[in-house]
């Protein structure tokens, strides 16, 4: 009897304790409010950042008592935090109107959820924990594949191989000469700097090393202030760390001079170190003037900022210098004054790179980074997307682009476009949301340049300001003079339904080559254009090799002005503007009746220089109308792009 009652007993003891667990794990946790589903969710989910198990989530809950806590171990978090909606069931979730980095897919998540965080994971995954709207923990078995994780481990892996601060227990994946044994660290600069130099107290300190005051104690310079860049040679690990330092100095000693550039004076070495001495500049940072002015600034003091900005930024592109890492952060005034001019700095991740050439070695600031940066493709255009996220901040206060992890900030550069909804973005002026917009393009070749830039309307009529010359438009005009009648009559017809804003870039372009008093150019003229305002990195970058060869081999008529807008005319960059079909249909119009013919497909695939392992029936079959055997509308729109045999796929 005893012992029957005694198993009764622990019966109820055992289903008592099960309930009670039960009702625990169904109650929200006060410090991760609602977060243990997401918990159990993002527990079975491969994480970049390693695997994490239950005991992992359940420490890391308790070390974060904010209840604003979010779980970003696959790139779940994306947007800046935001209240939580309301919600008229259990169920329904209003979406984000304000988290920049929202995605185009629309995510539920549970109500208990205290602020949207779009999910990367697809909305086909019915069964997936991250859109269960169950208390009960998920199953373990999942029908479909998870996407795979981000790449901010890998790209956090490669700077650190870059810059030899590898682990000895992490693997790496070999990139040329990394190994520490025999690296040559004499750079041949000159020895005496602590006999001319007096170093004062830091001032700034990077991720490769630091800036201290100075002043020198002799010379032309004697009792100048200046700023010294120290670093350290036991930083040095690897072969491409020292080439970073020598390629950094000259850089920086070939582009010294202009005013919104810091001025280099000289580079000193010794035993330890590598001491670069430039200008001093006493105003502090760009950043700090930002978070001064309450966090934003006015659209004309925005124009100030982005005017001197963008001269130095095309200073750079036109000798062939992509900057790599444009923030905030890099950009100096040269004095408290609130009208001081604003210095460009940090040049140690510069490189040099052609018109027709691609970089792919990952390098910059994680809010900065252009998504083609990532991708491991890129070139000038990259330090124009980071001059876009500058303008986004200026104008509202903002990053475009926000994430609590690295990870969370790659996959909304990639994925997700910037807010233009939120204040103050709808009492700004069109031209300055435009400004941004083309920008801020995904799409490189969509992005403008930064001679087309300070050409913009926003900026243009803005007083002092000087169009600079655009290496883009040598490269637009090799491409012409390659081209086909056929393509040449097409461009032709669509650089006539050019607006005057358009053409003012243009205009400037013409003029700064030099056309005779007749009003034509040559292609000598593009050659001794680029001589005018070349420097020794013209020679490095190999831009004027480049050209050269422009010159040289392409023999060509002069140009007057309405050929030269057909020649440099972006077909990209028109596709991106709001107003790309109506020039496009326009432009169709004019080619039906100057430059449209009858054409065979044979004769079509001869003009655009296809092999003839093309089929080239199947491909062009849409280029052709069937009523008269010329152009249509598609195949006038393709020919403007100059499609070949690499573009065209085959069937």
């Amino acid at each position: 009897m005893h012992g029957c009652l005694l198993m009764f007993w622990l019966l109820l003891v055992y289903v008592g304790g099960a309930w009670a667990c039960g009702e625990l794990l169904r109650a929200p946790c006060p410090t991760m409010r609602g977060h243990r589903k997401e918990a159990a969710a993002v527990a079975l989910i491969p994480s970049p950042f390693g695997n994490i198990d239950k005991g992992g989530l359940e420490a890391l809950s308790r070390s974060t008592p904010d209840v604003s806590f979010k779980l970003c171990f696959m790139g779940i978090c994306h947007g800046k935090n935001i209240p939580k909606p309301r919600t008229t069931s259990d169920d329904s979730v209003a979406p984000s109107t304000t988290g920049p980095s929202s995605y185009s897919e629309t995510t539920k998540p549970s109500s208990n959820f205290p602020f949207l965080s779009p999910s990367p994971l697809p909305s086909a995954f019915k069964n997936s924990p991250a859109n269960s709207s169950r208390s009960s923990t998920p199953l373990r078995i999942f029908k479909r594949p998870f996407p795979p994780p981000s790449p901010a481990k890998h790209i956090k892996a490669l700077l650190a191989r870059r810059h030899g601060s590898v682990k000895p227990n992490e693997a790496s994946i070999p990139e040329g000469e990394e190994c520490e044994v025999g690296l040559d660290k004499n750079f041949g600069f000159a020895k005496q700097f602590f006999s001319k130099y007096e170093l004062g107290e830091e001032v700034g300190r990077g991720h490769f090393g630091y800036t201290c005051s100075a002043k020198a104690k002799k010379g032309e310079m004697k009792g100048q202030e200046v700023a010294v860049k120290v670093i350290p040679k036991s930083k040095m690990t690897t072969a491409i760390a020292i080439e970073d330092v020598r390629r950094e100095v000259k850089i920086m000693r070939a582009l010294t001079g202009h005013k919104n550039l810091v001025q280099f004076y000289d580079a000193y070495e010794d035993d330890d170190n590598v001491y670069v001495v430039m200008e001093l500049c006493k105003g502090g940072e760009l950043l700090d003037r930002i978070l001064s002015r309450g966090g934003k600034y006015s659209e004309e003091d925005a124009k100030a900022v982005m005017i001197q900005i963008l001269s130095v930024v095309a200073y750079c592109h036109l000798q062939g210098v992509v900057h790599r890492d444009l923030k905030p952060e890099n950009f100096l005034f040269s004095t408290k004054d609130e009208k001081s001019p604003l210095k460009a700095i940090d040049f140690g991740l510069s490189d040099y790179v052609k018109p027709d050439e691609r970089l792919n070695d990952i390098v910059g600031s994680a809010y900065y980074v252009a998504p083609e940066v990532l991708h491991r493709a890129y070139g000038t255009e990259a330090d124009m997307w980071s001059v876009g996220v500058i303008a986004y901040i200026l104008l509202c206060g903002s990053r475009p682009f926000w994430a609590r992890t690295e990870s969370g900030i790659f996959r909304a550069v990639l994925k997700a476009d910037p807010s233009f909804e939120e204040a103050p973005w709808p009492s700004l002026s069109t031209e300055a949301k435009d400004f941004v917009k083309r920008l801020l393009n995904k799409d490189y070749r969509k992005r403008m340049t930064a001679a087309q830039a300070l050409s913009h309307p926003w900026l243009h009529d803005a007083q002092g300001i000087k169009i600079p010359l655009d290496i883009l438009v040598y490269k637009l005009a090799r491409a012409y003079i390659c081209s086909s009648s056929l393509r040449k009559a097409a461009l032709g017809a669509l650089a006539k339904t050019l607006t005057i804003p358009l053409l003012f870039y243009l205009r400037e372009q013409f003029a700064l080559l030099g056309p005779n008093k007749n009003g034509y150019i040559s292609m000598q003229n593009f050659k001794t254009a680029l001589l005018k305002n070349s420097t020794d990195a013209v020679k490095d970058s190999k831009v004027a090799d480049y050209v050269n060869l422009q010159v040289s081999s392409l023999q060509y008529k002069k140009l007057d002005f309405e050929e030269f807008c057909a020649a440099t005319i972006s077909v990209h960059q028109m596709e991106g503007l709001e107003t790309w079909e109506q020039h496009a249909r326009r432009a169709y119009e004019l080619f039906e009746k100057d430059g449209n013919r009858p054409i065979v497909i044979e004769e079509l695939a001869s003009e655009l220089g296809l092999s003839p392992s093309v089929p080239v029936h199947v491909v062009l079959q849409d280029w052709i109308r069937h009523s008269d055997g010329k152009l249509s509308f598609l195949g006038f729109v393709r020919l403007l792009h100059g499609m070949s045999s690499r573009s065209i796929p085959k069937a």
